[in-house]
């Protein structure tokens, strides 16, 4: 519930977040986030209730949909006017958002196993205090003019709230009961809503021009298709070490530790000379497609399997699938956007990706439970269950690879052409993919 909590506030405000950050400084909206998760983490971590820690949670996605895009905006800052460093700062970024992941996991098993729960949020108070005494050092951004659109943003928060709400709520209530019929409705509307004011107002939100940045639209796809593919994969992932393997949490932590150190190498070190050479599109349909080989072969796990035979060499394939994709996906739907919307476009990336995640982890459980994963203690039917979803994952990724191959190549061909009419091309449009 208390995840839950936190991926609702988190994907419903990313947007906003990054409307802020454009508005009112980077700098000044990334100091605020902190403040906010180091607030809600204290909150979490003396929770006496089921409640107070789901509102401690709660909080602390209103902090990280601060946090995010505005990073983003500062590194496109701070380095623009040098695309070797931005791209390795963007690699350092970029690594710690699926490497954080598995090695929160890690983590969270040391202090539950070693210390107590309320250590899993106790940990952010030095780490954000840390960073905000760091933040000091940022030179300030000045605020842009403009006024907050109150109308677009209540629109679309809400919108994108109750849409990750009823997702991440179907495996439990049913994906055609009423309730989650009438929660994605009305999620619809109001997301309809957000688009009719973003017409009309003076000063909208999300000016809906910045959807013809070049490779932005498919970019964004691929960051949503990423998602729904990479999560689940680590979700049941984790599930089959414990419930299959028998594997406790600091255990099952430990064995994803070697997928967070490839994609910690690899997307420091490697990543950003492959997009150098190659551009984003080759590296994006490609990573995806690896990403699909590895969870192909996770998909024949067996009840009888090992760690080192099973799963260490598939998930190892799949994180270099991720380290290949996600970073050029990143820089690929920020770069052709103007400096004054870097925020926006970092917030509808981040957003993607989330909503991706949900979307995907939500669908593929539910096809987990009815293939058998929710029979505790039964081995082969737990790992039916598994199976199932990461053959359904593999599936995803591989669309998503042969899709951003597809659509990046056109996008490439149409701005080639564009090239060859200098007067009529629109700026940004010169990066190449």
């Amino acid at each position: 519930m208390g995840f839950n909590a936190y991926v609702i506030a988190f994907g419903g405000l990313l947007l906003l977040g990054g409307r802020l950050s454009d508005l009112l400084g980077a700098r000044r909206v990334f100091t605020a986030g902190w403040t906010v998760l180091i607030g809600g983490s204290i909150v979490a971590a003396a929770a006496q209730t089921a409640w107070v820690e789901v509102a401690g949670r709660a909080v602390q996605g209103v902090g990280g949909a601060l946090i995010a895009p505005a990073a983003m905006t500062l590194l496109m800052t701070l380095f623009a006017h040098d695309p070797k460093e931005l791209g390795k700062a963007m690699a350092l970024y970029g690594a710690a958002a699926p490497a954080g992941g598995t090695a929160g996991v890690f983590l969270g098993g040391v202090f539950t196993e070693w210390l107590s729960w309320p250590w899993v949020f106790i940990i952010y108070v030095p780490i954000g205090a840390a960073t905000l005494a760091a933040t000091r050092l940022l030179p300030a951004v000045a605020p842009r003019r403009g006024a907050i659109d109150v109308l677009g943003a209540a629109a679309v928060t809400a919108g994108l709230a109750l849409a990750v709400f009823a997702v991440v709520r179907a495996p439990e209530t049913g994906w055609g009961a009423t309730q989650t019929v009438l929660e994605l409705l009305g999620a619809a509307g109001l997301l309809a809503l957000f688009f009719v004011i973003q017409r009309t107002v003076r000063q909208p939100l999300m000016p809906l021009g910045i959807w013809r940045v070049p490779r932005l639209g498919s970019a964004n796809l691929a960051m949503t298709l990423l998602g729904a593919a990479w999560i689940p994969m680590w979700y049941f992932l984790n599930l089959y070490l414990q419930q299959v393997l028998g594997y406790g949490a600091f255990a099952s932590g430990a064995a994803l530790l070697p997928m967070t150190v490839l994609l910690m190498v690899f997307m420091t070190a490697i990543t950003a000379r492959l997009l150098a050479r190659f551009g984003a599109g080759p590296l994006i349909g490609g990573g995806l497609l690896v990403l699909a080989l590895g969870l192909v072969w996770l998909s024949a796990v067996e009840p009888s399997g090992s760690f080192v035979v099973d799963v260490l060499p598939a998930s190892l394939v799949a994180a270099l699938g991720m380290s290949l994709a996600y970073i050029p996906a990143m820089m690929a739907a920020m770069s052709g956007a103007p400096a004054e919307q870097a925020g926006l476009a970092s917030g509808i990336v981040n957003t993607t990706y989330q909503i991706g995640s949900a979307l995907g982890l939500a669908a593929l459980t539910a096809l987990a439970t009815s293939q058998g994963a929710g029979r505790l203690g039964d081995l082969p039917a737990l790992t039916d269950g598994f199976s199932s979803a990461f053959t359904a994952a593999a599936v995803i990724a591989a669309i998503g690879g042969l899709t951003t191959l597809l659509v990046m190549r056109s996008e490439k061909s149409a701005a080639a052409a564009r090239r060859e009419q200098p007067e009529r091309t629109a700026p940004g449009e010169q990066i190449g993919v």
